[in-house]
């Protein structure tokens, strides 16, 4: 395992990997790495501290074959301010549309000199794919309903940063499980540092299969609201749905929107959290998405520092390079 040294005031820290693909594969001793690097450029970013250029000379491209603002925009924010270039790809005035392959798209792009592809896309595996048939890092942003392992790191930062642990605690994931590659995510890092995990919306989008995995599974949100030091809700996917899995929408907010009333029932320090994008009056009300126990806007500022952890441990520590 390769060692290196980050600027003062973070200790040596161990990485070997070249890609980051998702937490199912990650010990827990190698998430903590991960949060505990991304914890230092949180506290460059909020002193004002520029970090050293650590990715001089190397160049990321995001390839997102998937619509996103908070993803793409934080991952390039992080190159740039660790001193590499970026190249944005887009996928609708790509080769694509005349049939190129992923394969053959990202091989063209890594051709160009790129040392790391940030990768999303509508098809579970498709980081997996690349990675093993190219020689850059590839990082996933997204495989369809599989992971979105940096969402899950900045989550966890968040939640660190707030409850100084993971440990012990107990957080719900609420809402469209089935089709979400951050619940997913989540599941794996939560249970490898220790936390309780609650997985909560209708019996359509939760499976009891879930607690297989040692999750709980809970189909009331009242129910369990008195428990939960952590409420992530998460957003119904209608685009990645074959039908409808409720009656209305409607319903679904009465029964799983995180208001003023479910507010005033849970925990007085409780973290409303939410990935993005959120829809107001449906997974949440506007008070509440905007109130003082919300820290969505927060895990958005997180996001550049995970990425900017996430790209050095892959580039450079990987490598053996110290910065």
């Amino acid at each position: 395992m390769t060692t290196a040294q980050l600027p003062p005031t973070l200790p040596q820290v161990s990485w070997s990997r070249r890609h980051l693909l998702g937490l199912e594969e990650l010990s827990a001793e190698e998430i903590r790495t991960a949060l505990q690097c991304s914890a230092y450029f949180a506290r460059c970013s909020a002193s004002g501290e520029p970090p050293r250029p650590l990715l001089a000379g190397k160049t990321v491209a995001n390839l997102f074959f998937e619509d996103s603002t908070r993803t793409r925009s934080s991952f390039s924010l992080a190159a740039r301010r660790l001193g590499g270039e970026v190249l944005d790809f887009h996928a609708s005035a790509s080769s694509l549309s005349k049939g190129e392959t992923i394969l053959d798209t990202a091989r063209t792009i890594e051709a160009m000199n790129v040392d790391a592809l940030v990768v999303r896309h509508r098809t579970p595996g498709a980081p997996h794919l690349l990675a093993q048939n190219l020689q850059a890092s590839v990082i996933n942003a997204g495989d369809g309903p599989h992971e979105h392992p940096t969402q899950a790191l900045l989550d966890m930062l968040t939640i660190q940063q707030h409850r100084g642990r993971i440990e012990g605690l107990t957080v719900a994931l609420v809402g469209d499980i089935a089709h979400s590659r951050t619940a997913r995510s989540n599941i794996w890092g939560l249970l490898r540092l220790g936390a309780h995990v609650i997985l909560c919306g209708p019996a359509t989008l939760v499976s009891r299969r879930w607690e297989a995995l040692g999750v709980e599974v809970s189909y009331s949100l009242d129910e369990i609201l008195p428990r939960c030091d952590v409420l992530n809700l998460l957003r119904i996917q209608f685009e990645r749905q074959q039908a409808r899995p409720f009656p209305s929408v409607r319903e679904y907010a009465h029964l799983y929107a995180m208001n003023r009333q479910r507010l005033q029932r849970a925990r007085p320090d409780v973290l409303i959290m939410a990935p993005g994008p959120i829809n107001r009056g449906v997974e949440i009300t506007a008070d509440v998405a905007d109130g003082s126990h919300s820290v969505i806007l927060r895990q958005v500022t997180n996001g550049v520092a995970v990425r900017m952890a996430v790209l050095w441990l892959c580039l450079c520590v990987a490598a053996g390079e110290s910065g």
